[in-house]
């Protein structure tokens, strides 16, 4: 059965990187294990508690939807299993239900945000200039309204710690080239166009989610990292919805939502979380992965 997991501890294989959420040991020149924590953060801050089992529903949740998507775009996932790697007990304690062996892939350093409401840091900018992400605007739109077209606003991908930062179109095409910007942008709205209508169908609405690609040996855009979770997404309640009220949600802006009544300068370390939130934010995810994998 899987344990509650915030950090890490295996001595068998190379530790690579230890991100946010994830980490990731290496397992051989074409293969690394990634590993979901309980570990959560918000405002670009890892928080000192951990959510039970919150990597486990991640983990479940994003191999859903490589799986539904594998048709439209290839995936980091490999073929390999966790019993090849010759784990300790202990180290396979560790990981169960909550990590996958994926390819090695050169990441594209770019974030692929898509959006289809008005909220966050776009409603901010919406109300300061009616645009978001530079990007006009029509007035009108209200608090959480749908946007009147999708939107693909790509950011850069910060280290741990850091702020990652809005960036055109055009200064993507200046990071990855022309072709793979204009790629990125095409299938990352193909792929929220079908997992809205999907998750809707479910009772839920994605307001906005983060895609991250990489590259193969051969040049090919591949979906990588995690896709389409409570954490890299925001789910609202579709019974809740009422365009113009700030929306309850399945996802860490519950979270997000708690920091802000707090006396804290968004800066690591980041504050103890009580029990209650810990507890209803586990849920929050919980009721998410039921809905979506129902």
């Amino acid at each position: 059965m899987a344990q509650v997991v915030h950090q890490t501890s295996l001595t068998t294989l190379p530790l690579l990187h230890r991100g946010k959420v994830r980490d990731i040991y290496e397992v051989d020149e074409e293969h690394m294990l990634v590993v979901a924590s309980d570990r959560i953060s918000a405002f670009d801050v890892i928080m000192p508690n951990p959510i039970p089992f919150k990597g486990v529903l991640l983990t479940r949740v994003s191999n859903f939807w490589f799986e539904r998507f594998k048709q439209l775009i290839p995936n980091q996932v490999s073929d390999k299993s966790l019993d090849e790697l010759n784990l300790t007990p202990e180290e396979y304690a560790q990981v169960e239900d909550r990590s996958v062996i994926v390819k090695r892939l050169k990441a594209l350093p770019v974030e692929a945000i898509v959006r289809g409401y008005l909220i966050g840091s776009g409603w901010k900018e919406y109300q300061a200039r009616q645009s978001v992400c530079g990007i006009s605007l029509p007035a009108g739109i209200p608090l959480a309204g749908k946007l009147p077209n999708i939107l693909f606003t790509p950011s850069t991908k910060a280290a741990v710690g850091e702020h990652d930062e809005n960036i055109s179109f055009q200064q993507t095409a200046s990071l990855i080239g022309e072709e793979i910007a204009q790629q990125v942008q095409d299938i990352s709205i193909q792929l929220y166009q079908n997992a809205s209508e999907y998750a809707l169908g479910k009772g839920i609405i994605i307001a906005d989610t983060k895609f991250e690609f990489g590259l193969d040996k051969e040049g090919r855009l591949t979906l990588i990292d995690e896709v389409l979770t409570p954490d890299s997404s925001r789910f609202w309640p579709a019974d809740d919805y009422t365009p113009g009220v700030n929306p309850s949600s399945f996802d860490k802006q519950y979270i997000r939502d708690y920091l802000e009544t707090l006396d804290w300068n968004k800066k690591a370390p980041g504050p103890s979380l009580p029990d209650e939130i810990i507890r209803n934010t586990q849920a929050k995810y919980q009721e998410a992965a039921d809905r979506l994998l129902d």
